[in-house]
């Protein structure tokens, strides 16, 4: 009880002394005090709440900036795994196809030269022939007595005479030249249709060509696509002709063949000098500070020789002498007083090694030689061996065999059909190698003249499937069937076979005005040959023979 009243006491004592009226009057002001620490917080509390929520605006832009960042590189990371992919595929689909094209290359290359010697390949072929009426052995044979005998009597008389003057135009020129600067000119020599005996188109114009080598002591050293230079696509069946001294070898230095001292050093060969072209590699025509012939200095050249050396003996003939094409410098056009008119080319040529090969400088009335990507490029042409091989031939085929007959009236289809629809890429060369192919695939019997109709439709067959597959091997390059008795180069025999196509394969339109020219001349034919044919009773077909050659 004591103890219990004792803490009522203390608690009693301890109220009444912290009473605010205990408290001095100056103390008073305490709660006014208050009231502005209160608003002070307030204050400071709103700026702090602020504050708070421009920093999670902050925070919430950053981590929208970093996902948008990450998604973005997921994405690109996907794409890069994705082109990745792709160009795998891609890279994979790429080697898949050229593997199946170089297959198919190889196994039809390997089986070329046999396209038209059998009766199965042929059967397969001639879709362009459905609906096509194909003239009868009477009256193709009408035909040719009519319209190609009859036209082509006056060759040979021709012949003979632009030969004699070439001849004697060709010792005036070298009269003219200066011996010790100017380019020897060799005896010309006649090739083409003329020569062959298979021209039907007037006018009639003989083709000659006309060798020429350097002046002493220089020399040709010919470098052909196939003599292991690297030479692109684009440059097949071309070569370039380097004048060198014939004492140099083909790079210009003479220490292959000198025997040099053990201490000495060949400064032409070293890492610091290098071979210049002499001061007159420009005076022998070749191109601007190189070695190399230049083809239109050539041109230039041959005809400002051609026109002194007839300004020399003009006074023997009566008739003119003039120029009939600007960009061929060997087209000639002999002008007589009556009026009439005979054209004659002359083109400068390069011989090859000691073949009968030739490098030629431009292809008069072709578009073989178009588009040459440099004027120190040489187009080659095998003329001579050309004429050789129908040569050959013909001495094992029947008497007056179809082979030149069919040709005769293959290019006559293929020239009138030309002048009706304009020309196309296909030309007469391609007519001969048909030609060329087919004899070597053939048997001699097969040419006997009663089949003619028949080689012709093998002809036209085989042109067919030619523009079908856009391949159409030249008959020399890559064939190592070619007569031994020719004596034709190896190294050709062995290079690869030239497609005469492939410059149409990337040229799309002249390629579908080959094609509809082709199929146009095959739709006329009847017309065309009934146009120059005399009515044959149906009751003498069987007894009509054609004429001998």
């Amino acid at each position: 009880m004591p103890v219990g009243l004792f803490r009522v006491c203390v608690l009693v004592i301890t109220a009444i002394v912290n009473h605010p009226l205990f408290f001095p009057k100056e103390n008073g002001t305490v709660p006014e005090n208050t009231e502005e620490i209160i608003q002070k917080m307030k204050e400071r509390e709103e700026r702090l709440r602020l504050e708070r929520l421009r920093l999670e605006q902050e925070i919430a832009d950053q981590e929208a900036t970093q996902k948008a960042l990450e998604k973005a590189a997921v994405v690109v990371e996907g794409s890069k795994e994705e082109k990745v992919r792709w160009d795998m595929w891609t890279a994979l689909s790429m080697v898949i196809f050229l593997l199946i094209e170089l297959w198919r290359q190889d196994f039809q290359e390997g089986n070329w030269q046999d396209t038209g010697g059998e009766e199965d390949d042929m059967a397969v072929l001639g879709k362009a022939f459905k609906g096509v009426t194909f003239p009868n052995k009477a009256v193709l044979a009408s035909f040719y007595e009519k319209r190609i005998l009859g036209t082509t009597g006056d060759m040979a008389r021709m012949r003979e005479m632009v030969e004699g003057f070439a001849d004697d135009l060709l010792e005036a020129l070298r009269s003219v030249c200066n011996r010790d600067a100017d380019m020897e000119v060799e005896d010309c020599m006649g090739v083409g249709s003329m020569y062959e005996n298979w021209r039907v188109r007037k006018p009639f114009v003989c083709d000659l060509i006309v060798p020429f080598a350097p002046p002493e002591p220089y020399c040709f050293r010919c470098q052909t696509w196939c003599s292991g230079d690297s030479f692109p696509p684009d440059e097949q069946g071309y070569g370039t002709i380097k004048v060198c001294r014939a004492d140099e070898d083909a790079t210009g230095c003479i220490c292959d063949k000198t025997k040099l001292g053990e201490d000495m050093l060949c400064l032409l060969h070293s890492q610091v000098n290098s071979t210049r072209p002499s001061s007159d590699m420009e005076d022998l025509l070749c191109f601007k500070n190189t070695q190399y012939l230049d083809a239109d200095q050539v041109m230039k050249w041959f005809q400002i020789a051609v026109t002194k050396a007839w300004n020399r003996i003009s006074h023997k003939y009566e008739f003119d002498l003039s120029f009939s094409l600007l960009d061929s410098p060997g087209a000639l056009k002999i002008k007589f007083k009556s009026g009439k008119s005979i054209a004659f080319n002359l083109t400068p040529v390069v011989q090859y090694e000691n073949s009968d090969v030739y490098f030629i400088s431009h292809f008069p009335r072709s578009s073989l030689a178009a588009d040459v990507p440099s004027s120190t490029l040489w187009f080659l042409t095998f003329a001579v061996y050309e004429r050789r091989f129908i040569q050959l031939v013909s001495k094992t085929l029947p008497a007056n065999a179809c082979h030149v007959s069919c040709l005769q009236i293959l290019s006559f289809l293929h020239g009138k059909q030309c002048s009706l629809t304009g020309p196309s890429g296909l030309t007469n060369y391609h007519l001969k190698t048909v030609l060329l192919h087919l004899l070597q695939a053939r048997p001699s019997q097969d040419w006997a003249p009663e089949k003619l109709e028949a080689r012709l439709q093998d002809m036209l067959k085989f042109l067919e499937k030619c523009l079908h597959e856009k391949k159409l091997y030249h008959f020399f390059i890559g064939n190592g069937k070619v007569p031994a008795e020719l004596g034709f180069p190896i190294v050709f025999q062995r290079a690869e076979p030239l497609n005469l196509f492939r410059p149409f394969v990337l040229r799309r339109d002249i390629y579908r005005k080959m094609v509809d020219t082709f199929h146009e001349m095959l739709r006329n034919m009847s017309a065309l040959i009934n146009e120059y044919t005399v009515h044959i009773p149906l009751a003498h077909t069987n007894g009509i023979r054609k004429e001998p050659l």
